[in-house]
């Protein structure tokens, strides 16, 4: 699939007020600082769609961008991040869970994951409830190019050893690298067979 186009659509903490159209939608969503505008200015090839910003928790609202004319990227608030207080993180933990409750138009989620650090708690029960809600994701492992090839393959296997501790199967997964484009491809052809199946379907 080719990014023709992007355009920014609105910004909002209401799922209510989230766009009305049937266009599929695909959420991408992870921890603080794992990288996130920069993985998604990187799938649209523009430099500065989604903000990128040195302190973790930015984006705080739900953000749609309307890629092509026919589908939404979905920026969600990051969980856990730093410097919000107890109380806006409650606020925030709770739109996150109406808009995977209440939007019809998702396809599936992305759960983007810091590929150098040890599977974290707050990411494994994050996707313990997107699969306990009927939630389909795949997982995004970021910032590949910090590793080399055979250090990619040993922190993915035990990714693997420690998700199927609780699963039957690991879900799909992606590696990526906003700075040398690795993974665009892929997850840009695994979001236009999704569509092309729906239209099919």
């Amino acid at each position: 699939m080719k990014i023709k186009s992007a355009e920014f659509v609105m910004s909002n903490s209401d799922v209510e007020k989230c766009p009305k159209t049937r266009l599929p939608e695909y959420a991408f969503i992870g921890r603080s600082n794992v990288g996130k505008s920069s993985l998604i200015n990187m799938l649209t090839s523009r430099k500065s769609l989604a903000k990128t910003s040195g302190r973790p928790g930015k984006t705080q609202l739900i953000n749609h961008f309307l890629i092509n004319k026919n589908w939404h990227l979905v920026d969600l608030p990051g969980y856990g991040y730093a410097r919000v207080s107890k109380s806006s993180k409650k606020v925030f933990q709770k739109f996150i869970t109406q808009y995977f409750g209440l939007r019809e138009q998702l396809v599936t989620a992305f759960v983007l994951v810091d590929i150098r650090h040890t599977p974290q708690p707050i990411d494994l029960e994050f996707m313990q409830w997107l699969g306990e809600n009927g939630i389909p994701f795949s997982i995004i492992f970021t910032k590949a190019d910090k590793l080399k090839p055979k250090a990619i393959e040993n922190h993915v296997e035990d990714y693997k050893k420690i998700v199927l501790e609780t699963w039957e199967d690991m879900p799909n997964y992606f590696i990526t690298s906003s700075s040398n484009e690795t993974g665009k491809d892929d997850v840009l052809e695994y979001i236009d067979g999704l569509n092309e199946n729906m239209i099919d379907g």
